[in-house]
């Protein structure tokens, strides 16, 4: 019975057609990403096109290279950025340019297929000053986990200006740290897998790139409007390396528009949906860019302009709390990527 069995489940078998799936291709949105400021400095505006999903996931947002991208003010001076030939899809405006406050910028893309996008008008509002900036230790408890994730918070005190409503958005930069390895505990690559202790070096100072805050950091003063506050302004995680001794992070506060914060709150809350039943759905959310060829087309992102501060801190372990475990390299500090073997001209901690 059982060899009759398996032979009629082979006939069924091969009787079944292979059933094609047609995946409809999805639409591809064009994505603007940047802002400029009132400090001189290369600005950059990101643009993109999100890909449809291909059999290997690869290629989902794709630059969009060889427009013309330029801004305007509100008294017809015009700036002509340039593509990053090695970074395709990032224009900079030129190295000493400055929005000045109280003027209104659009930003205008012209693709190589002849379609033109603009910005609506942003204006440029009064930096605020930061008044003092502080930090602490932050532990996240993981389920399932003994240890907490965890992570530093900045934090800042301002005087918020009492005769206009304010709205504040703060962004990470490059930071720099010190980086301590274990090149005496270095062991030989398989198969030989030998003790080979080296000499040096033991500690570098490592650069790396803005590292991603865990949410939005933004506010508005209709709460504290015209006093003395303390906000949240960033958060970078601790992977067991930034912290082991000393880092530095420069970071910017932003004054943008009521616009720009209403599109920026809600991409936080889109962003910071936990996942469960009771979430809604996910929602395209458009900015203030729009097509001039056609005005039903979706453009994804926005183009803000604002009044920015910096501020540089150096956030020492000793200061901390609590810190995760350190995580150890076993090998020489110079061969990490990003690191040096000694400080930046500048820093003093």
């Amino acid at each position: 019975m059982k060899k009759y069995l398996s032979i009629l489940l082979v006939a069924l078998m091969g009787c079944i057609d292979p059933f094609e799936v047609e995946v409809p291709e999805g639409p591809q949105y064009l994505t603007v990403e940047g802002y400029i400021t009132n400090l001189p400095k290369a600005h950059e505006v990101r643009i993109t096109r999100g890909d449809t999903y291909g059999s290997v996931f690869e290629g989902l947002v794709r630059p969009v290279r060889e427009a013309t991208v330029v801004i305007r003010d509100d008294q017809g001076n015009v700036t002509f950025l340039q593509e990053d030939l090695d970074n395709r899809g990032s224009y900079f405006t030129p190295p000493n340019y400055q929005a000045v406050v109280g003027r209104s910028y659009t930003l205008q893309i012209q693709l190589i297929d002849g379609r033109v996008y603009t910005s609506l008008p942003e204006r440029v509002g009064a930096p605020t000053e930061i008044q003092n900036v502080s930090y602490q230790s932050v532990e996240i408890p993981v389920e399932g986990e003994v240890n907490p994730d965890s992570g530093v918070q900045l934090l800042v005190d301002i005087d918020d200006p009492a005769d206009e409503n304010n709205f504040y958005f703060w962004r990470n930069s490059d930071a720099t740290y010190v980086l301590l390895t274990r090149p005496d505990l270095f062991v030989t690559p398989p198969p030989e897998r030998r003790p080979a202790p080296k000499d040096c070096c033991f500690i570098c100072w490592r650069n790396e790139p803005a590292p991603g805050n865990q949410s939005i950091f933004i506010a508005n003063d209709d709460n504290f409007n015209g006093l003395s506050t303390q906000l949240p302004a960033a958060f970078i995680p601790d992977n067991g390396l930034r912290f082991a001794d000393t880092y530095r992070i420069d970071f910017s506060q932003i004054s943008i528009s009521q616009e720009a914060f209403r599109f920026l709150r809600l991409v936080k809350q889109q962003s910071e949906i936990s996942g469960s039943v009771f979430d809604p759905p996910p929602a395209r959310i458009t900015g203030n860019m729009i097509s001039l060829d056609d005005p039903d087309e979706i453009v994804l992102g926005y183009f803000m302009a604002g009044g920015e501060t910096t501020e540089r801190v150096y956030i020492k372990k000793s200061e901390l709390d609590f810190v995760q475990p350190e995580a150890r390299i076993t090998d020489d500090c110079r061969v990490v990527e990003g690191a040096m073997d000694n400080p930046p001209l500048d820093w003093n901690p």
